[in-house]
């Protein structure tokens, strides 16, 4: 966990400035006539290389959140930005070059290619990238070295979702965005699930942000932080990141 003193959410004094700075940021979402309020004036600043849970129920606003910070949605109101980029303001082309470049992404729903194996769903992601990793060496950072040629078929749901992960990571992205990564699979595969993401964090100093409404995961995390009703309701640090082995649920 990078120590500092804490002001805002995430904000710290004495420590490097954030890879995403979030100001007054609000969605709101029309259905006919009536107003969806996705997010009421989120605050929020996340730091290099720190692994981050967002808690809270279906409907408090993570996913609404997690999308505009991956550059799949945009804000109705308010500011995001990524390092020197604002986000808010960027047209789809420079959205497209930024999730390309920047971001990786780790869904509930695996998105394999039934076609092609767990390396070459991997290799379709390194081989339009700038600078990725081999996809053997991902596939072996999530523990996928004997699995390399399976297809999708031949593998369980927990071994799907770490070619997911291995995918996302191939590239080097600066930052991790995972959306409800267990929610598909029992607490067992979710553990080993849950490890992989650590490890990828832990050593390639990836910002990682896992949504869920489990809070057995905060646990695994350097900070923890809580949505409602489309507002940051609570934030904490653990002093230590637990293992995601001795987690249950």
């Amino acid at each position: 966990m990078v120590p500092g003193k804490v002001g805002k959410v995430g904000e710290s004094i004495g420590r490097e400035p954030p890879v995403f700075q979030t100001r007054g940021l609000s969605k709101i979402y029309r259905q006919g006539e009536l107003e969806v309020h996705a997010l009421r004036g989120v605050d929020l600043d996340l730091y290099g290389g720190e692994l981050v849970v967002m808690l809270g129920a279906s409907g408090s606003g993570k996913s609404t959140l997690l999308n505009i910070l991956g550059g799949l949605d945009v804000p109705t109101s308010g500011k995001v930005r990524y390092r020197d980029m604002d986000l808010s303001t960027a047209g789809d082309r420079e959205l497209t070059r930024y999730r390309r470049q920047h971001v990786g992404f780790v869904f509930q729903f695996y998105n394999l290619i039934p076609s092609l194996t767990a390396l070459e769903n991997v290799a379709a992601v390194t081989e339009i990238s700038i600078s990725p990793m081999a996809p053997e060496e991902a596939l072996t950072l999530v523990g996928l070295q004997s699995r390399m040629d399976h297809f999708p078929a031949q593998l369980s749901g927990g071994e799907q979702q770490r070619v997911a992960i291995a995918r996302a990571i191939a590239k080097r992205p600066a930052v991790l965005l995972c959306d409800e990564p267990t929610g598909a699979l029992d607490s067992a595969t979710g553990v080993v699930v849950l490890e992989a993401l650590e490890k990828a964090n832990r050593e390639t100093g990836t910002t990682t942000v896992i949504i869920t409404h489990n809070a057995s995961i905060a646990a695994m995390a350097d900070r923890v932080i809580t949505l409602s009703d489309g507002t940051i309701s609570g934030e904490h640090h653990n002093e230590q990141r637990q293992n995601p082995r001795t987690l249950s649920w």
